[in-house]
């Protein structure tokens, strides 16, 4: 008797221990059925496709000293009062379409930004950490791979929030040639899949 109770605690420890791990490799299938059904529709919307079109243009010359100082300033003028850069793309109407994107997905999307063909920010639903996001798995398992591309992340748990989320990066292709032009991430709250 004392085996079997030895037993059964054994497996209510590796449950609660091993469980969400169990969950993280899960929401991989569920994330991408999400991504196709839901955010794919939009992604040739002319106001993604122009804004990174126009983007990718004025920023053809950058240098990636001149990337690292953009995003030297945007970091700066997170915890700043004045805050031109991050103004200027917040205000965009990019950014106003992800936050509507946003606001209609009903707590399913915690977050949503536009990344160019350096990985430079476009537009976004709220303020990022960064400004450049090339030099990360998001953008190089997105639009780095090309055209048709979605890249899921592993869970974590959203500090203010408390619930479990996943990132996922789509590239972003233009209707026009096919070719990816950019790159979506949007956080995914994967309790509410």
């Amino acid at each position: 008797m004392k085996f079997l109770a030895a037993t059964a605690m054994s497996a209510v420890i590796w449950a609660s221990a091993f469980g969400g791990q169990a969950l993280a490799q899960d929401h991989v299938g569920p994330i991408t059925d999400y991504v196709k059904a839901n955010i794919e529709p939009w992604l040739s919307d002319p106001v993604v496709i122009g804004a990174i079109n126009e983007q990718n243009a004025a920023h053809a010359g950058l240098t990636q000293a001149d990337i690292d100082a953009l995003d030297k300033q945007w970091r700066a003028e997170v915890d700043a009062g004045s805050k031109p850069l991050i103004d200027k793309v917040m205000g965009n109407a990019l950014s106003k379409f992800l936050a509507a994107k946003q606001a209609e997905a009903g707590g399913m999307i915690t977050e949503a930004f536009v990344m160019d063909n350096k990985g430079l920010n476009v537009g976004q639903s709220e303020i990022t950490s960064d400004y450049w996001q090339g030099d990360e798995a998001k953008w190089q398992k997105s639009y780095a791979l090309g055209a048709g591309t979605i890249f899921v992340d592993d869970v974590d748990k959203d500090e203010s929030t408390q619930r479990l989320q996943s990132q996922v990066s789509v590239a972003i292709s233009d209707p026009a040639t096919g070719q990816a032009i950019g790159a979506i991430t949007l956080g995914i709250d994967v309790e509410g899949l």
